[in-house]
């Protein structure tokens, strides 16, 4: 509360040259109370902006606020102002992909683990943001899923590389799609290691087994978790009896898979039972049988290792199926961890494009400038990418979760506000249910108003639940603070009322999610001042003093719904 102080100490040490209306007597005798005093005295007065919201007429109405997990942790001025003023928050970034993934894939969510416990402590509700979305990504680990093959040569010219290949067309019994090979006879009670490289069309499994010709027994090595670029593994068994039959049983694949560099030896000895591993020229004594397998053939240029080193491309499909998974695994685990306390989540964050056709989805293709964090999952899974985000998030969250696509610009007057209803209705077309729409607002005292009425229009006629998810307001392009007038901060204040006031006017009752405020605070000019930098664009100073704009929004609150 020092920060409060003060401010009111600079408020009061400029008496002198302010009008007055009044008298007060802070040092024992009389002086004109200065009218700025006087209305920052009024502002002061207003309870706190949750007490205003009339549950009974939106019960579904939340009040939020943006934050970040350290603000709230440190338990500072900021965690009370949330606590006494918000009903909910949501994190600007750090439950968004960048900040869960990390570069082996894994999450880490054991701050969204502390945040949720903290929030129940204050019965503060949390809103999810967001599970998929173009930025705040792990591009890095996202990009290198997808990327080439990279095979090291051997050294000298190079040559197009061998590999067996084998096609199943349709899941049969394992042993019913088999490729094998004759091999010198294993020594009971002797540990054998085997060495393969592999990789499928899709992920599944394939079983290994060391086979006697005699009686068609076996010893089972187990099997290969197949990812769709090549991966080394390592397979051991003691063998139980002689073994003269190495054996692949594909029956339970129903794909592609070639097979490289195969070394089945016996421990403490260098010498290959499979003789023709490398299949640089040929596949001669590889054999394939079952009704449902392919011959196993030669596959040029697919080598693992030629000489020369080669780089084999993800396919399309390659790469939807794999992204497809990766954000499956994403949304699962954060929904997993979070559906006993987060009831709504911001499941497809900003699709639309900006420019020229406000129809469109937004897409990477072309940027030459895309940042660490940039990555376009509808770029890679099309148009259908929100269908299967929805559709994780209604498998793995709670089945009320309220689900909302969201983005920026939809009061701007173009085609934008349109657009992103026409992919709603898209996905919706598809089978997955969309609950609700958000709208950021991250506008200024310049922004049409008329505009604003025909977005929350056409937004309440979708009968969705309409959300204000980032509202804040700026004094117009590039005024700072410093250059902040008494005029500007009252239109600033004013158009808060307006955005709030038509918000509960036009939206009906029983599909006002709520209105959350993306800057409680006026923004710092500093360097790690990410968000409209030196912009007076919160309801308090930076000093948290309330300003012309909280008095605002506590009025429009006010009115009757």
């Amino acid at each position: 509360m020092k920060k409060i102080n003060k401010t009111i100490v600079i408020l009061l040490s400029l008496s002198a040259v302010w009008s007055s209306c009044t008298k007060y007597e802070p040092l024992g005798f009389a002086v004109d109370k200065p009218e700025k005093v006087l209305a920052q005295e009024d502002i002061n007065a207003y309870n706190p902006l949750k007490s205003y919201l009339d549950k009974q007429a939106s019960p579904e109405f939340k009040l939020g606020v943006a934050l970040n997990m350290n603000d709230y942790f440190n338990k500072g001025v900021l965690y009370r102002l949330a606590n006494r003023n918000f009903e909910e928050m949501v994190m600007g970034y750090e439950m968004k992909h960048g900040s869960i993934v990390q570069a082996d894939g894994s999450l880490n969510l054991s701050r969204v683990e502390q945040l949720i416990t903290a929030a129940q402590e204050n019965n503060m509700a949390l809103y999810g943001h967001t599970l998929c979305w173009h930025s705040g990504q792990n591009a890095t680990y996202l990009n290198k899923l997808i990327a080439p093959v990279v095979i090291p040569g051997s050294g000298g010219p190079a040559l197009a590389g061998h590999a067996l290949k084998m096609s199943n067309p349709s899941v049969v019994n394992a042993w019913e799609a088999q490729t094998a090979y004759d091999i010198t006879p294993t020594e009971v009670g002797k540990e054998y290691v085997l060495k393969i490289v592999a990789r499928g069309s899709k992920t599944g499994n394939i079983g290994i087994d060391l086979q006697s010709t005699s009686n068609y027994t076996g010893d089972n090595m187990g099997s290969l978790a197949l990812t769709t670029g090549y991966k080394e593994y390592e397979l051991k068994v003691t063998a139980t009896a002689a073994r003269n039959r190495f054996i692949i049983n594909f029956g339970q694949y129903d794909g592609t898979i070639f097979i490289d560099k195969v070394v089945l030896t016996k421990t403490g000895s260098s010498t290959n039972l499979i003789a023709n591993s490398d299949f640089e020229n040929n596949i001669d004594g590889w054999f394939g049988w079952g009704n449902n397998s392919s011959r196993a053939q030669s596959a040029n240029g697919e080598g693992y290792g030629s000489p020369g080193g080669s780089t084999i491309e993800k396919t399309p499909a390659e790469k939807e199926a794999i992204l497809t998974k990766a954000l499956e695994t994403f949304i699962a685990g954060m929904l997993e961890k979070t559906k006993g306390y987060i009831k709504s989540w911001d499941v497809v964050n900003e699709p639309m494009s900006d420019w020229p056709d406000q129809y469109a989805l937004k897409t990477g293709i072309g940027k030459t400038d895309l940042a660490d964090d940039e990555f376009y999952w509808q770029d890679y899974l099309g148009k259908d990418y929100a269908i299967k985000a929805f559709q994780f998030a209604r498998k793995y969250g709670n089945t009320n979760d309220l689900l909302f696509i969201n983005d920026y610009g939809l009061e701007g007057g173009g085609n934008k506000c349109k657009g992103l209803i026409a992919y709603v209705s898209y996905i919706e077309s598809k089978g997955a249910k969309v609950d609700g729409i958000g709208t950021q607002m991250h506008i200024d005292i310049n922004t049409n108003k008329d505009n604003i009425v025909n977005m929350f229009t056409l937004l309440a006629a979708t009968g969705k639940f309409i959300k204000v998810s980032e509202l804040d307001i700026g004094l117009g392009t590039g005024i700072k603070t410093t250059n902040a007038t008494a005029e500007m901060y009252q239109k600033q204040a004013d158009l808060y009322k307006f955005v709030v006031e038509k918000y509960l006017e036009i939206i009906p009752k029983n599909k006002q999610y709520g209105i959350t405020i993306w800057s409680p605070l006026d923004s710092p000019d500093q360097e790690n001042s990410f968000w409209r930098r030196g912009e007076p664009i919160g309801l308090w100073t930076e000093g948290f003093v309330r300003k012309p704009a909280y008095q605002a929004v506590a009025e429009a609150l006010q009115v009757k719904k």
